[in-house]
């Protein structure tokens, strides 16, 4: 069993104590994207990404600064760098050996730039959405330019795991990567809403910090049988059988 997240825009570029960590397997990929953005100046990065001139000068220097092999002077673990909405849901800095070590083997996070990344993934920071359409060769835009690889990569990953199963709690944006069809496993979409005064809403910000508390929670507790993920009950949500399915299971709130 598998579960992938979505990176976030938001990184945390200090220094952290873990020394466990990998490469990144699709790094010679990630090397020729950055290879390609080195050709945009400012004022070109700020209107292929829609960014800020601030936020696109500062992408700029990283794509500059970009450079091979990655080492823990360099770059850093994934899981760790990520700190946008869906990470404040996982309380990383209180894992133990064992939780990163689950974490590694059953944890993917689609990356715009890097493709696949474990947890433990070294990365260097940088800004590419997965849907930024951004010409590579005959590719218009990265759906393209990772075609199958992602697919195939997890389909590999989860030919190891004793339950079959990928479990999306990434965003829309992301998993459009993911190609079914390249997959032997099925697929376990997780949604979050709020009742507000009767109604039920997808609310982002809530939705991601969900999803976040959900990879925690699989991770924490071991899970790998995918009826378990319904006792999931943290910060007030709750199972909604009514509105599941089985490939898609409801949490309300």
């Amino acid at each position: 069993m598998i579960l992938v997240l979505s990176p976030s825009k938001t990184l945390d570029t200090q220094s952290w104590p873990l020394a466990t960590h990998s490469q990144p397997d699709m790094l010679d990929e990630a090397t020729l994207l950055v290879k390609a953005l080195k050709k945009y100046n400012v004022a070109k990065l700020q209107t292929l990404m829609d960014i800020s001139e601030k936020l696109a000068a500062l992408n700029v220097q990283r794509y500059k600064d970009f450079s091979t092999p990655f080492t823990r002077d360099n770059a850093k673990q994934a899981l760790l760098m990520f700190k946008g909405d869906v990470y404040e849901g996982m309380d990383v800095a209180h894992y133990s050996k064992d939780d990163f070590a689950y974490a590694q083997q059953h944890l993917r996070i689609l990356s715009g730039l890097y493709g696949l990344l474990r947890p433990l993934d070294l990365i260097q920071p940088y800004r590419l959405e997965m849907g930024t359409r951004l010409p590579i060769g005959k590719s218009k835009d990265l759906y393209q330019f990772w075609g199958t690889r992602i697919s195939e990569a997890l389909d590999a990953s989860m030919a190891k795991h004793k339950t079959k199963l990928l479990i999306n709690l990434a965003s829309e944006e992301y998993f459009k990567v993911i190609q079914p069809a390249a997959l032997k496993a099925p697929i376990l979409t997780v949604v979050f809403k709020e009742n507000q005064k009767g109604t039920l809403k997808i609310i982002g910000l809530f939705a991601k910090r969900a999803r976040g508390l959900m990879a925690d929670y699989i991770i924490r507790n071991r899970i790998d049988k995918v009826q378990d993920i319904k006792d999931f009950s943290v910060e007030g949500y709750g199972f909604a059988a009514k509105l599941s399915s089985e490939d898609q299971y409801v949490f309300i709130r």
